[in-house]
């Protein structure tokens, strides 16, 4: 992987969207794409396009009963679904995981976090011990496969809750069924099917503005 071209034209003129993340092919293209978008992230993308799968996730994630003790947030981003879960009520430390240098600066910048981590969740992660795990928006076209799923639960402990959102268009085409299946070490198993962008959606973007989730809530055995 050595120069990848962006997955947008005219990158200088043109801001980063969907279309531009949907499109993305490997973890080069992804840092690129949020170094540009990091700090327009939340007012132009989220608040644009009433982003409610953070909060979705948020609310399965609690309803599901976590344990005491901390909380990873895999695919942070800038800290909107860690956002929604202090503004539930949850107190336990989070920590923050992401392959963008720009998006974690910018989640850091919030004060809702204990620690900020740089991985690639494709591969081994470098921490462990929680006792729950959540992500939102990063199982999606363009980003994170089924591959990652052993990896989230090597750094949990044993009772650990996850709530994870899935992209719906993407469970089928990537095989998250039977990955869950062969997972073994894992019960209560429960999807939801949510909608991802609210109603300010259809004015900004009527391609994507219908675009549903399945939110995964499981636990580690």
């Amino acid at each position: 992987m050595d120069s990848w071209a962006l997955p947008w034209p005219n990158h200088a003129m043109q801001p980063p969207d969907l279309s531009n993340a949907y499109a993305l092919n490997g973890a080069e293209d992804c840092q690129r794409l949020y170094a540009d978008w990091a700090q327009s992230y939340d007012a132009d993308f989220a608040a644009g396009m009433d982003y409610r799968l953070p909060a979705e996730t948020a609310g399965a994630f609690l309803r599901a009963g976590p344990p005491a003790g901390p909380v990873l947030d895999v695919g942070a981003g800038t800290g909107l679904l860690a956002a929604a879960l202090c503004a539930m009520g949850h107190d336990r430390a989070i920590d923050a995981l992401d392959l963008s240098d720009a998006m974690l600066a910018q989640a850091g910048s919030k004060g809702l976090y204990r620690r900020l981590i740089k991985a690639d969740v494709t591969q081994p992660l470098p921490v462990c011990g929680y006792t729950g795990i959540v992500s939102s928006g990063t199982f999606t076209h363009g980003h994170v496969g089924p591959e990652a799923l052993p990896n989230l639960i090597a750094a949990a402990l044993p009772g650990a809750v996850f709530a994870l959102s899935i992209n719906a268009a993407v469970w089928d085409a990537l095989g998250f069924d039977p990955a869950f299946r062969a997972l073994g070490t894992i019960t209560d198993l429960d999807r939801s099917e949510v909608a991802i962008y609210g109603q300010a959606a259809q004015a900004r973007d009527p391609a994507h503005a219908t675009d549903t989730a399945l939110i995964v809530t499981f636990r580690k055995s």
